[in-house]
């Protein structure tokens, strides 16, 4: 199929255009760079399905006219996004125009990609749902919006399941919710088939390890840097930490699977780690743990712990990484890549 990936140069977004480059799928990557690295797509670029990457911002409604004129598309995943918890905090209008807006943008072209593929008119301001709906037959994009499991309010000891209440700590966690109603919208109002999906915390190679990165990406620099590892708060705050693989396996099959149409699905492992465990873990013999002042504790989950089991009901996936290997595989990534620090 021919497939679009907006933030495909970024951390989840690569390893989704890789495995669709595997499957035989032709790919286009469209990616500010705001967050994702040029670097990122550089050992996909001989593929031979592998369409390019356009630089340009998902707000710039020209930039995704031209790119969806490339088409028309059979897949659309759309993970770019702004995710740094503690920027939407200190000035929240980048996060809500990137995350609502850029949606809001990206499902506009989408439909109409899908209405003058059916014989409508896309700028029409008279669209009647049970009149023009049955139109809408032919080749519809299927689309995967990413979410992120920061938009759960606090749990006690069960797993956070699709239903469970939503608390939007951060304005980057107001902007996801957004984003998330506003693709589903869609999928109500044209019936565009629409799926959310919402990986718990994903590590692995190619996630960036500075401020900006995942909390195993950057204990794992810094023990290789032979730095302390800073835990913020008490570190008893807990993650459920799932191998980048298994998300960009999960995040395909979403997008395959017509049982997923108008659903939001979860994805994790089912199993928590505290951070001072998870420290532990990345920590060579003889380096140092030290516990700072949390940046951002209005805003913190004290635990995340995915229940998964619609994925596995819908899509018959799960995880295939232990929490062990992964870490494995993520350090000897970071000590052969040291430009990724």
């Amino acid at each position: 199929m021919k497939v679009l990936v907006t933030g495909g140069a970024g951390f989840i977004g690569r390893w989704v255009v890789e495995r669709l480059l595997r499957e035989g799928h032709s790919v286009r990557v469209l990616d500010d760079y705001s967050n994702g690295r040029r670097e990122n797509l550089r050992d996909l670029e001989g593929r031979a399905n592998f369409l390019g990457a356009v630089d340009g911002d998902i707000k710039d409604p020209k930039c995704l006219r031209g790119v969806f004129s490339e088409g028309p598309w059979d897949l659309v995943f759309h993970l770019a996004a702004s995710i740094h918890v503690q920027k939407s905090i200190d000035d929240p209008e980048p996060t809500f125009r990137n995350d609502a807006e850029g949606t809001f943008r990206v499902m506009e072209e989408v439909r109409r990609q899908y209405f003058l593929q059916n014989g409508l008119d896309p700028d029409s301001k008279k669209f009647d749902f049970d009149r023009d709906v049955p139109k809408l037959k032919n080749r519809s994009p299927r689309v995967a919006c990413m979410s992120t499991c920061m938009v759960y309010d606090l749990a006690g000891g069960a797993a956070i399941h699709e239903t469970h209440p939503y608390r939007p700590a951060s304005p980057y966690a107001a902007s996801k919710i957004a984003s998330d109603m506003l693709a589903l919208s869609y999928y109500y109002s044209y019936r565009l088939p629409v799926t959310v999906v919402r990986p718990f915390n994903t590590y692995g190679p190619y996630q960036k390890s500075n401020s900006e990165g995942g909390v195993v990406s950057i204990f794992l620099k810094r023990d290789l840097a032979k730095e302390p590892l800073l835990i913020k708060g008490e570190g008893t705050q807990t993650r459920d930490l799932l191998y980048v693989e298994d998300c960009a396996e999960f995040v395909v099959r979403a997008a395959l699977e017509p049982k997923a149409e108008g659903q939001v699905i979860n994805a994790g492992t089912g199993s928590d780690v505290s951070i001072n465990v998870l420290a532990s873990k990345c920590c060579s013999e003889g380096n140092k743990v030290e516990h700072v002042a949390h940046d951002h504790p209005q805003a913190e989950i004290a635990r995340l712990l995915c229940d998964s089991r619609k994925a596995k009901e819908i899509l018959g996936w799960g995880p295939r990484t232990s929490l062990d290997e992964g870490l494995a595989k993520t350090r000897a990534w970071l000590a052969d890549n040291r430009w990724a620090w």
